[in-house]
This record gives structure tokens, C-alpha cells and sequence, in this order.
């Protein structure tokens, strides 16, 4: 009943966009009826008119709880508590939150806290690369596992790996291939789960190539873990994002609530998944529906009971930890409860930053990061300051919506063509990143038609030699210069992420003066090696788009 409250002002924006004027459908509804039908509602092109501008009009300024705040907390300590209503609310001291800013930083980082952990290493990832930093990385969980057994009692290490089915089983020399020995060496300690997605199955798995099969929907989430320390980025485990592609990362040490969480949200993505074999063949787990050859409703609703046990619980846990840890702690009228005099010594800090994990798995019915993200850029106030970042620009139609319709002020970082992942890939994959032009230049011209230019700026990454993959968000109140939340993790707001992908990402939320000042430097590092996006622009010859491209990307674009 509470998500339903939370969720009642995007859902009433929607309901009032559909009354738009809209075009024609396009293509994508032939591949989602291949795909059994992929998306129950799939996005239609609109023309975006002056009615946008109303926005503002239709939901209160200031973001409205939920549910009544806690008399024993003080009150209105951070606006954004109605995420709570919908996921576990973590409270964690700022000194555990560390920005990393460099593929090398999050590369060293990872071998070094595999090296050291001593009861879990978990990684969540699209996929891992097979070259030799991929190569150094699964070495050194060989030789913590080693290290595991040469204790007197059975080992507590356990290994457990997330990656995604189609993906991960590309080409001959494949993710799959690289993790078998692990599995085959240590077959107690390793589990190797390989997410396939429901939407793939019958003729069209049959008919759909390598790679094209990709673009039906994946594994996303990109969180790697180790022991108590979480780092959750944007980043996939491949050589490129270890070097020089741009990503987002961010530590959280020593949280052992928020890295139990994660273990048992991949292990419930784990569990109904495909568990790779010691000879290369996958299996279902005893008693879980097939993902592509059983009932597909049977599978997603099992899926969702499993996805949903574990933010539930994990929900109902945060509450009882709250109350027991701060609230035992005072009586009424703020007199502490002890009469120990060193209890006030052994009390644990009341925290100033707050982790909320967003999921987003709309194959199997959870949409939790599309209402949060969705009632934060509906919500943002008059002077608040709105910066979003992509590596592949292509919002969702309810995103770009509210972006244009709504008060705050918006700088959106996304790529070059020549930072494009895809630049200069072989075939029809060569084409995306003018695909992508293509889509900016639409939505800069809807920004210049409404008069919204000032408010709302579009600036390109460029920088020699790299790729960009950066995504995330960073919200500046009215009046204020440093960002008090941020998002970061694996969505790009474009449509795959809302609908096809397996997608998690947190919002942290933080009153600390030096994390908000790192969140600021970070954001600032970014957008520093970008340039202004005017008309001019585009008629620069690196952003010429053939005529065919134009043609095909509006069928295509809900596919990348």
C-alpha cells in the first residue's frame, strides 16, 4: 500500500501523458510480439507540446511521506525518507563512503580486496572479458581460494558470480570459459549463475544470432563485493573498463547490512538462473521453473517472490535495527534509557548518510528505481539543480517528459561519437553511435522549440584515447552547492534499462559536508572534459547522420 502511495504521482503524470497526441507505432511492436510479447507497455513516439510546461502544476513541491515520521528521530533529518516506504534504508557514518575515479583505482582495488577476503567475494556483472587483466582478476580468486583451504577446519570462503547467460557464452573463448576451471578446481566454494532472460525463447531464440540475441534483455547489475566492503559501479569486469573507459564507482566499507543485502539479491537472481556445470552445460536449480523452456508467467512470478522475499526482508530487518540501535538508546524527551554512564560511549553514532538500493526488474514485475528516479526529476524544486549522466543516450519517453516539463535546472554529460563504445565497431553495431546523434539532436530540438535552453543544457564527453560509460545522477537543492544525493550503479534511463535489463543501482543520501564535497568533485571531473552542445554542433561532419539511420533508429532505439 505504501509503494502504491509513493508511486501515485508519476503514475497519475503518466496517465495524464497519455491524453498527448501521439505517433505513429513503430516497428519495435513487431519485435516485442517476436519476443512474446517483451513489455506489456511499450513506449510510443510523442509530440511534446506546450502542455509539458504544466507540469509543475500537477504535484506538490515538496516530496510527501508516506508514512508519519518517527517521533523518536528527529524530525524532517533528510527529505528523501519516503524511499523507505519502498526499499531498506541503510545508515551508515560518511567515513565508510569512498569515490573512486579511475578504471585503474577500481581495478586495483578489486584484486586487492580479493586477496584479503576471508569469508565472501561476489561479483555481479554483464559479463568478464577474457584478456589478461581478466585473466589476473580470476587468479586472484584462485589463490584466495587456496589460501581458504590450508586452514585447519573447512574453508568459509565462498565464491559467488553473476553474469549474463547470453553474454557471457559469446564466441568459443567466453566468460564461461574463463570461470570453468575455478569451477572445476574448487566446486564446493564456486557458484557461477548465468541469467537468461524469459523474453528470449521458442522461434525467436532459434532465428536471433549471436549478439543481436543480446539486445532482448540482459543482466546489468554491476556490483562486485568482499567480505563487508560493496563497490557498486556502472563498470563491467573486461580490460577496457580496467584502462581506459570512463565509469562511476563508489565504495561502501565496512557495511556488512548493505553487503548482505546484495548477496542475497544475486543470490536470488542466482537461483533463478542457469548454474554453469564443471563440463560447460548449464542446469536449472532443484525445484525452479526453466527461464526460457518452461511457463513463462510460472517463472517471472516465481522470480518475483524470490527478488521481492529478499528487499522485504531486508526492509523489515533495517526497521527492527533502527529501532533497537537508536531508539532503546532514548526515552521521551530525548532521556537516555540507560543509567550505565559508559553505555553513552558504547552507543553507536546516530548516522549522516544513507544508502537506498533501487531495483529495477520490470521482466518480472519490480519497477522500484523507475518510481524513485521518476518522482525525483518530477519533484525537483524551482533552483534545485538536476545533473545527469549516460553513455548512451536514449531516455525513456517518461523521463524526457519530465525533464522538460518540470522547475529544476538540468546538465545531461553524455557521450561523443568518438567516446561511443560502439565507435568504429564493425557491421550494423558502427552505426549506433550516429543512431545516438540522431536521438540528442531530436531532443536538443525540443528543447530549443519550448524556449527551455537555459535551463536545461546538453554537454558531450570527449577525451582522447577513452570510451565513456558514466552513468548516474547528482541532485543540488535550491540554493545550495554541493549535491546532497547522488545515483549511482548499472541503469542508463534509457528504455532497456527500464524494461528489458536486470538493473540495480543505490541512491545515497548524505548531510556530511567533505562526501557531499567528493560527490561535487566527482561530478565536476566529469563534466569538465565535456563541451557545450549548441546547434552548431551538429553540423559539424562527425555528426552527420545517413539518411537510412534516421529511418531505422526509431524502430530500433527501444533495442539499445
Amino acid at each position: 500500500m505504501a509503494a502504491a502511495v509513493v508511486a501515485e504521482a508519476p503514475v497519475l503524470w503518466r496517465r495524464l501523458l497519455d491524453y498527448l497526441p501521439r505517433g505513429r507505432p513503430a516497428l519495435a511492436a513487431l519485435f516485442g510480439r517476436l519476443s512474446d510479447r517483451l513489455t506489456r507497455g511499450r513506449e510510443r513516439r510523442a509530440r511534446r507540446s506546450s502542455w509539458l510546461l504544466l507540469a509543475p502544476l500537477l504535484s506538490p513541491t515538496i516530496p510527501q511521506l508516506t508514512a508519519p515520521p518517527c517521533c523518536l528521530c528527529p524530525e524532517g533529518s533528510h527529505r528523501f525518507q519516503w524511499i523507505r516506504n519502498l526499499v531498506p534504508e541503510f545508515g551508515i557514518a560518511s567515513s565508510h563512503v569512498k569515490v573512486l575515479s579511475s578504471p585503474t583505482e577500481f581495478y586495483e582495488l578489486m584484486k586487492g580486496q580479493i586477496k584479503t577476503a576471508k569469508r565472501r567475494v561476489v561479483l555481479a556483472s554483464l559479463y568478464l572479458g577474457t584478456g589478461p587483466l581478466e585473466q589476473e582478476l580470476v587468479d586472484c580468486i584462485e589463490v584466495a581460494l587456496e589460501r581458504s583451504l590450508q586452514g585447519c577446519g573447512p574453508s568459509n570462503l565462498r565464491v559467488s558470480i553473476l553474469l549474463d547467460y547470453t553474454r557471457g557464452s559469446r564466441g568459443r573463448k567466453n566468460s564461461r570459459t574463463m570461470l570453468l576451471p575455478l569451477l572445476q578446481r574448487f566446486p564446493e566454494q564456486v557458484r557461477v549463475s548465468l541469467f537468461h532472460t524469459p523474453n528470449l525463447r521458442g522461434l525467436l531464440r532459434l532465428l536471433i544470432p549471436e549478439r543481436f540475441n543480446e539486445t532482448i534483455g540482459l543482466q546489468h547489475i554491476k556490483v562486485y563485493l568482499f567480505d563487508d566492503n560493496v563497490i557498486l559501479s556502472g563498470a563491467n569486469l573486461s580490460d577496457s573498463y580496467f584502462t581506459n573507459r570512463q565509469d562511476r564507482y563508489v565504495l561502501l566499507q565496512d557495511s556488512p547490512e548493505i553487503a548482505d543485502f546484495f548477496t542475497e539479491l544475486v543470490d536470488a537472481v542466482g537461483d533463478v538462473s542457469l548454474q554453469l556445470q564443471q563440463d560447460d552445460t548449464v542446469q536449472v536449480m532443484d525445484g525452479m521453473v526453466h527461464p526460457y523452456q518452461g511457463d513463462k508467467t510460472a517463472y517471472c512470478e516465481a522470480a518475483n517472490r524470490r527478488v521481492m522475499e529478499v528487499i522485504n526482508s531486508a526492509r523489515t530487518r533495517q526497521e527492527l535495527l533502527h529501532t533497537q540501535t537508536f531508539h532503546s538508546n532514548h526515552a521521551e524527551g530525548g532521556i537516555p534509557l540507560s543509567k550505565d554512564p559508559t553505555a553513552a560511549t558504547d552507543r553507536q553514532p546516530e548516522p549522516d548518510t544513507w544508502i537506498y538500493p533501487l531495483i529495477q526488474m520490470r521482466p518480472f514485475g519490480i519497477q522500484i528505481d523507475e518510481i524513485v528516479t521518476e518522482t525525483l526529476l518530477l519533484e525537483a524544486e524551482r533552483g534545485a539543480s538536476i545533473h545527469l549522466t549516460t553513455g548512451y543516450f536514449n531516455l525513456t519517453q517518461a523521463y524526457m517528459d519530465l525533464i522538460l516539463g518540470t522547475r529544476a535546472n538540468y546538465q545531461i554529460l553524455l557521450a561523443s561519437p568518438e567516446v561511443n563504445g560502439f565507435f568504429g565497431a564493425k557491421g550494423v553495431a558502427g552505426a549506433i553511435p550516429a543512431a545516438y546523434v540522431y536521438i540528442e539532436r531530436q531532443f536538443f530540438s525540443q528543447v530549443c522549440s519550448l524556449g527551455q535552453q537555459e535551463r536545461i543544457r546538453l554537454q558531450e564527453y570527449s577525451r582522447c584515447a577513452w570510451t565513456f560509460h558514466a552513468k548516474g545522477l547528482w541532485l543540488y537543492l535550491a540554493g545550495s552547492s554541493l549535491p546532497c544525493l547522488t545515483l549511482i550503479g548499472s541503469p542508463n534511463f534509457g528504455y532497456r534499462s527500464v524494461h528489458r535489463d536486470l538493473e540495480a543501482q543505490v541512491a545515497i543520501v548524505t548531510e556530511n559536508k567533505a562526501l557531499q564535497q567528493q560527490f561535487h568533485q566527482e561530478q565536476e571531473q566529469l563534466y569538465l572534459r565535456s563541451s557545450m552542445v549548441s546547434a552548431s554542433t551538429f553540423e559539424q561532419s562527425s555528426r552527420y547522420v545517413q539518411l537510412w539511420v534516421k529511418m531505422v533508429t526509431p524502430l530500433i532505439k527501444n533495442f539499445f
